[in-house]
């Protein structure tokens, strides 16, 4: 096996058919000889959230088009929702949300909520510890993301799922309660991102 190593980020020129990688990023071409950037799947550092009113993971690169969130025993000291933000420009947004959240128990209970504010989980009890995930993709050139996702304990699981228009580009995604008072007391979370 052999390797390439690059000076530069920047190919210049037709590239050979075949793929090469730089930097963590992986340029290929199509039989056409036509060039590509791909990015690989990329994790971010695990927060513990037993602490604050707030989490953020900043520094997400604009060329990222899926994000998810990943909960493992996140739980509060309150009953106020668990929510997500997106943000542009280091500042979650906070308004424009499309979402709902529906849960169901043991017993065949169920509930749903809507959100306004951000991707809501319908799931109040500060018992609660949430484990699960949320995935959000971009699905235009205009900024606008979709979510899916599912969160469970032992006692329930509750689904999610919305859009939100975003005024920029993406780059930090905020982990808070609709509340934004209630305080983070149990588990961690984490995100994955890709192009």
């Amino acid at each position: 096996m052999s390797i390439l190593v690059l000076t530069s980020d920047t190919l210049i020129g037709t590239a050979a058919t075949g793929n090469i990688e730089y930097n963590g990023q992986f340029f290929g071409t199509d039989s056409a000889a036509s060039r590509a950037q791909m990015q690989r799947i990329t994790q971010g550092t695990a927060v513990a959230s037993t602490s604050g009113t707030s989490i953020d993971f900043t520094g997400i690169p604009a060329w990222v088009k899926r994000l998810t969130i990943m909960f493992d025993g996140v739980s509060t000291n309150g009953t106020s929702k668990v929510q997500i933000q997106l943000g542009v420009s280091g500042v979650p947004q906070s308004t424009s949300y499309i979402c709902g959240s529906a849960y169901i128990d043991g017993s065949n209970s169920s509930n749903r909520a809507s959100f306004t504010t951000g991707f809501g989980i319908d799931m109040a009890s500060a018992a609660y510890a949430r484990s699960g995930a949320l995935e959000i993709t971009n699905i235009n050139t205009t900024n606008t993301w979709v979510s899916s996702g599912n969160f469970g304990n032992s006692t329930l699981v509750a689904y999610v799922a919305g859009s939100v228009p975003l005024s920029g580009v993406l780059n930090m995604v905020r982990i808070t309660t609709v509340n934004g008072t209630d305080t983070f007391d149990a588990g961690s979370i984490n995100i994955l991102y890709e192009g």
